[in-house]
């Protein structure tokens, strides 16, 4: 799986990239959690959440923000590495120009940002939000929620209440056309550490079930 480095906002990104052999397959981005508490693209979650897109024929990306491994630059409090996600999605796209559909997947830091960048680009039609931090960081920039998607919670959670992230998910279920799905992970932590199995599961079937939909109807 090749290391590439791209230009960021605010100097060279790394990141780790999987080309699909697929003829114009679609995009996936995955975004680590909080740089500050060790957060990395070789995170447990962030890198099934890439394992999981990579077996399913997408061309996939995971990159660490900006002052994170070997990408310069320092921690910004989310505005700059909002900037980081967008210009990692910029050059998926310039690597992928047919590219028909884009996702986005995100852990803790990660999901806010991933939430965050599906707001200014309207092309991300799907989300993957693991253990948003909702009562951490302000998500009212989601009005209404631009596209449809799961967010998946621990109801053990030790930094996120379960009840914050199912405020976060009822409030995006009332926007018409857009489907939110809420999962539960009975006895999970925030870092699903004996639940990675079921974390898995739950993103593979979720993904499973929103491509069977988009497939185009077999001709007769």
């Amino acid at each position: 799986m090749p290391d590439v480095i791209f230009n960021g906002p605010d100097g060279r990104l790394e990141g780790r990239y999987f080309h699909s052999s697929v003829p114009n397959a679609p995009i996936a981005l995955v975004l680590h959690p909080h740089p500050q508490y060790g957060g990395t693209m070789n995170n447990k979650i962030v890198y099934n959440v890439f394992s999981i897109f990579k077996a399913r024929g997408y061309s996939v990306l995971r990159f660490n923000f900006r002052g994170v491994g070997r990408s310069q630059g320092e921690f910004d409090n989310g505005v700059g590495e909002l900037s980081d996600a967008a210009a990692a999605l910029d050059w998926m796209q310039m690597h992928n120009p047919n590219a028909p559909s884009c996702w986005v997947g995100g852990f803790s830091f990660g999901a806010w940002i991933g939430m965050q960048l599906l707001m200014r680009r309207p092309e991300i039609e799907g989300f993957i939000s693991i253990a948003p931090p909702a009562n951490m960081y302000d998500f009212s920039f989601l009005a209404p929620c631009p596209s449809s998607g799961i967010i998946i919670q621990g109801n053990k959670d030790q930094h996120v209440p379960e009840a914050d992230a199912v405020k976060l998910a009822e409030r995006l279920k009332t926007q018409k056309g857009i489907e939110i799905t809420y999962q539960r992970i009975e006895g999970a932590n925030h870092f699903f550490e004996k639940q990675q199995d079921e974390l898995v599961r739950t993103v593979i079937g979720y993904l499973d079930r929103r491509n069977a939909r988009a497939e185009p109807p077999v001709e007769a």
